[in-house]
Protein backbone atom coordinates (compact mmCIF):
# COMPACT_ATOMS: atom_id res chain seq x y z
CA UNK A 1 0.00 0.00 0.00
CA UNK A 2 1.35 3.19 -0.85
CA UNK A 3 1.33 5.72 2.83
CA UNK A 4 1.33 9.76 2.02
CA UNK A 5 4.88 11.41 2.47
CA UNK A 6 4.85 13.58 5.82
CA UNK A 7 5.36 17.12 4.12
CA UNK A 8 7.72 19.80 6.06
CA UNK A 9 5.91 21.29 9.21
CA UNK A 10 3.92 18.14 10.44
CA UNK A 11 4.92 17.63 14.03
CA UNK A 12 5.81 14.18 13.81
CA UNK A 13 9.41 14.82 11.68
CA UNK A 14 10.77 16.51 14.45
CA UNK A 15 9.96 14.22 16.97
CA UNK A 16 12.82 12.25 18.31
CA UNK A 17 11.69 7.91 17.01
CA UNK A 18 11.77 5.97 19.45
CA UNK A 19 13.42 2.04 19.17
CA UNK A 20 10.59 -0.51 18.57
CA UNK A 21 10.70 -3.97 20.01
CA UNK A 22 11.26 -7.13 17.70
CA UNK A 23 7.77 -7.86 17.78
CA UNK A 24 6.54 -5.18 16.64
CA UNK A 25 3.26 -5.40 15.04
CA UNK A 26 2.83 -5.89 11.31
CA UNK A 27 6.89 -4.91 10.97
CA UNK A 28 7.27 -6.88 7.69
CA UNK A 29 4.00 -4.85 6.02
CA UNK A 30 5.09 -1.54 6.73
CA UNK A 31 8.47 -2.16 5.34
CA UNK A 32 6.62 -3.54 2.31
CA UNK A 33 4.25 -0.60 2.25
CA UNK A 34 7.39 2.00 3.06
CA UNK A 35 9.60 0.15 -0.01
CA UNK A 36 6.20 0.50 -2.19
CA UNK A 37 5.37 4.07 -1.27
CA UNK A 38 9.29 4.87 -1.83
CA UNK A 39 9.46 3.18 -5.05
CA UNK A 40 6.23 5.38 -6.56
CA UNK A 41 7.70 8.37 -5.01
CA UNK A 42 10.71 7.65 -6.82
CA UNK A 43 13.08 8.53 -3.82
CA UNK A 44 16.01 6.25 -2.67
CA UNK A 45 15.47 6.17 0.81
CA UNK A 46 12.45 6.70 3.30
CA UNK A 47 12.20 6.81 7.05
CA UNK A 48 9.22 5.92 9.26
CA UNK A 49 8.83 9.41 10.19
CA UNK A 50 8.15 10.86 7.10
CA UNK A 51 4.98 8.29 6.83
CA UNK A 52 3.60 9.41 10.45
CA UNK A 53 5.08 7.06 12.07
CA UNK A 54 7.98 8.05 15.15
CA UNK A 55 9.38 4.62 15.09
CA UNK A 56 13.41 3.85 13.92
CA UNK A 57 12.82 1.93 10.77
CA UNK A 58 14.62 3.40 7.87
CA UNK A 59 14.19 2.08 3.57
CA UNK A 60 16.58 2.61 1.24
CA UNK A 61 16.88 1.67 -2.57
CA UNK A 62 20.05 2.76 -4.02
CA UNK A 63 19.00 -0.28 -7.40
CA UNK A 64 17.42 3.07 -8.96
CA UNK A 65 20.67 4.59 -9.11
CA UNK A 66 22.55 1.53 -10.14
CA UNK A 67 22.91 2.98 -13.82
CA UNK A 68 25.38 5.25 -12.41
CA UNK A 69 26.95 3.40 -9.41
CA UNK A 70 26.64 0.00 -11.07
CA UNK A 71 27.65 -1.39 -7.03
CA UNK A 72 24.43 -0.43 -6.19
CA UNK A 73 22.77 -3.23 -8.35
CA UNK A 74 20.20 -4.61 -6.23
CA UNK A 75 20.29 -2.83 -3.67
CA UNK A 76 17.07 -2.43 -1.34
CA UNK A 77 17.64 -2.93 2.40
CA UNK A 78 15.44 -1.65 5.97
CA UNK A 79 17.34 -0.99 8.84
CA UNK A 80 15.63 -1.21 12.38
CA UNK A 81 16.33 0.36 15.29
CA UNK A 82 19.25 1.95 13.44
CA UNK A 83 21.97 4.08 14.93
CA UNK A 84 25.01 6.26 14.29
CA UNK A 85 27.99 5.43 16.77
CA UNK A 86 30.38 7.46 15.40
CA UNK A 87 31.50 9.66 12.71
CA UNK A 88 35.05 9.63 11.32
CA UNK A 89 35.22 13.74 10.72
CA UNK A 90 38.71 12.70 9.03
CA UNK A 91 37.22 13.25 5.50
CA UNK A 92 33.93 15.14 4.82
CA UNK A 93 32.22 15.97 1.23
CA UNK A 94 29.63 18.68 0.22
CA UNK A 95 26.76 16.86 -2.34
CA UNK A 96 22.95 18.48 -3.03
CA UNK A 97 20.45 16.27 -0.98
CA UNK A 98 16.76 16.78 -1.65
CA UNK A 99 13.88 15.21 0.68
CA UNK A 100 10.67 13.64 -0.23
CA UNK A 101 9.01 15.71 2.75
CA UNK A 102 10.54 19.13 1.18
CA UNK A 103 9.32 18.75 -2.52
CA UNK A 104 11.68 20.93 -4.84
CA UNK A 105 14.13 22.16 -2.03
CA UNK A 106 17.54 21.21 -2.87
CA UNK A 107 20.47 22.28 -0.69
CA UNK A 108 24.59 21.20 -0.50
CA UNK A 109 25.20 19.57 2.48
CA UNK A 110 28.30 18.14 4.01
CA UNK A 111 28.61 15.51 5.88
CA UNK A 112 31.41 13.00 6.56
CA UNK A 113 32.28 10.39 4.03
CA UNK A 114 32.25 7.55 6.42
CA UNK A 115 30.13 6.59 9.58
CA UNK A 116 29.99 3.49 12.34
CA UNK A 117 26.64 2.22 12.31
CA UNK A 118 24.73 -0.62 14.04
CA UNK A 119 20.81 -1.80 13.37
CA UNK A 120 18.93 -5.09 12.78
CA UNK A 121 17.71 -6.34 9.11
CA UNK A 122 14.57 -7.93 7.59
CA UNK A 123 15.11 -10.55 9.39
CA UNK A 124 15.63 -9.28 12.55
CA UNK A 125 19.61 -10.05 12.58
CA UNK A 126 22.37 -7.31 14.01
CA UNK A 127 24.24 -5.39 12.14
CA UNK A 128 27.43 -3.08 13.85
CA UNK A 129 30.17 -1.85 10.95
CA UNK A 130 32.02 0.63 9.17
CA UNK A 131 29.86 2.26 6.31
CA UNK A 132 31.56 4.90 3.45
CA UNK A 133 30.64 6.60 0.59
CA UNK A 134 27.11 7.41 -0.72
CA UNK A 135 25.15 4.51 1.47
CA UNK A 136 27.18 6.68 4.39
CA UNK A 137 25.18 9.58 2.58
CA UNK A 138 22.03 8.49 2.65
CA UNK A 139 22.10 6.63 6.00
CA UNK A 140 22.87 10.11 7.48
CA UNK A 141 19.88 11.81 5.74
CA UNK A 142 17.34 8.91 6.33
CA UNK A 143 18.88 9.01 10.21
CA UNK A 144 18.65 12.53 10.77
CA UNK A 145 15.03 12.07 10.40
CA UNK A 146 14.93 9.35 12.92
CA UNK A 147 16.77 12.19 15.54
CA UNK A 148 13.85 14.75 14.23
CA UNK A 149 16.52 16.31 12.10
CA UNK A 150 16.08 17.22 8.50
CA UNK A 151 18.81 18.30 5.71
CA UNK A 152 17.96 22.27 6.01
CA UNK A 153 18.68 21.97 9.41
CA UNK A 154 22.04 21.40 8.09
CA UNK A 155 22.92 24.44 6.08
CA UNK A 156 23.90 27.64 6.49
CA UNK A 157 21.94 30.21 8.31
CA UNK A 158 22.26 32.29 5.40
CA UNK A 159 21.04 29.51 3.20
CA UNK A 160 18.44 28.87 5.48
CA UNK A 161 17.07 32.26 5.04
CA UNK A 162 17.49 32.21 1.33
CA UNK A 163 14.71 29.11 1.60
CA UNK A 164 12.28 30.37 4.36
CA UNK A 165 9.73 31.56 2.08
CA UNK A 166 9.72 27.96 0.13
CA UNK A 167 9.86 26.29 3.59
CA UNK A 168 6.55 28.34 4.83
CA UNK A 169 4.75 27.59 1.42
CA UNK A 170 4.94 24.07 2.17
CA UNK A 171 3.79 24.40 5.89
CA UNK A 172 0.86 26.33 4.21
CA UNK A 173 -0.03 23.18 1.84
CA UNK A 174 0.86 25.45 -1.22
CA UNK A 175 3.34 23.12 -3.33
CA UNK A 176 3.28 20.39 -5.65
CA UNK A 177 4.66 16.99 -6.08
CA UNK A 178 3.82 13.60 -7.79
CA UNK A 179 3.23 11.39 -5.32
CA UNK A 180 0.54 10.90 -2.26
CA UNK A 181 1.40 13.53 0.42
CA UNK A 182 0.03 14.79 3.87
CA UNK A 183 0.23 18.75 4.37
CA UNK A 184 0.05 20.23 7.69
CA UNK A 185 -4.24 20.97 8.37
CA UNK A 186 -3.88 25.06 8.65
Amino acid sequence: MILPIYIYGQPVLRKVAEDIPTDYPDLQQLISDMHETLLQSEGIGLAAPQVGKAIRVVVINLDVISDDMPEYKGFKHAYINPHILEFDDTKTEGMEEGCLSLPAIHEKVVRPTRIHVQWLDEELQPHDEWVEGYLARVMQHEFDHLDGKMFIDRVSPLRRQLISSKLKALTMGRYRCGYKTKAVRR
